[in-house]
């Protein structure tokens, strides 16, 4: 069957997200370590867990929950636009990114005050410094643009899914993007596959997905009819009952495996 599209995920496929966020809280909690005398490890171990616990019981999840958006995004986000959700997102956000430093703290029977907020900070600015293109990103990307149609689709609130874009320098070897929150809808949703196929023009026979999510990207994918390819990031595989079409460890062996599957 030839190959005429080849979709991305962002997160974790063509940049680094895990890891960056990992390394943005270990800065965080250096700091906190420096200001007011906190245990690194169990900072960043109260930070993580505070992190999810609000963000799982709060008025937003359902949304968050939809269009994809992690709770360490909203420890960065900006989140701007003009609908309902968003703004409801954005005005929790800023209150929940002091409290989850305010928390991490108080576990350690420190009064967090204004150091609270200047963590909050010092995450987001750290989480914006740090980002950095998966290994082979752009090379691949170059390569396989010359011949096909290259395409995002990334789960995420609109603003903060360009703003990731727009730094890792990647949007002109791009034909096409769409994200989950600028569509209302999200991966694994065949309806954001087809729309996004659609604007193509390609039909999913033709197309293939690439990405590192198991439950969004290749259940996505097949649910689409599409060729899936899961991109194996060693360390933070999921473990979820889906099986993918073709399995990779790096982008750098992707080319040769479009070129199989191109015939």
């Amino acid at each position: 069957m030839p190959i005429r599209a080849i979709l991305f995920d962002l997160d974790d496929t063509l940049i680094v997200d895990e890891a960056v966020s990992n390394a943005a809280l270990d800065a965080t909690a250096q700091r906190a370590m420096k200001e007011v005398g906190a245990t690194v490890e169990t900072f960043r171990r109260d930070a993580r867990a505070h992190a999810k616990r609000l963000h799982a019981g709060s008025p937003v999840y359902p949304y968050c929950r939809r269009i994809g958006i992690s709770a360490f995004e909203c420890l960065w986000g900006k989140f701007l636009g003009g609908t309902p959700e968003l703004a409801a997102l954005r005005e929790w956000s800023l209150v929940f990114r002091v409290q989850v430093f305010d928390a991490a703290l108080r576990s350690q029977e420190i009064d967090g005050g204004e150091a609270a907020a200047d963590l909050a900070e010092t995450f987001s600015s750290q989480r914006r410094k740090l980002q950095r293109l998966m290994p082979d990103a752009r090379e691949v990307l170059t390569r396989l643009s010359k011949k096909y149609r290259t395409a995002l689709l990334t789960n995420g609130a609109p603003d903060l899914q360009r703003e990731k874009l727009l730094n890792s320098g990647l949007e002109p070897l791009l034909h096409a993007v769409a994200v989950s929150g600028e569509h209302d809808i999200g991966k694994p949703e065949p309806e954001i596959f087809h729309r996004l196929l659609a604007e193509l023009g390609i039909p999913a026979k033709e197309a293939v997905m690439v990405g590192n999510s198991l439950e969004r990207d290749i259940l996505g994918a097949r649910n689409a009819g599409m060729t899936s390819v899961w991109l194996k990031v060693i360390g933070s595989e999921e473990h979820a009952q889906v099986q993918p079409d073709h399995t990779i460890t790096s982008l750098a062996q992707l080319p040769d495996l479009i070129a199989r599957l191109d015939i």
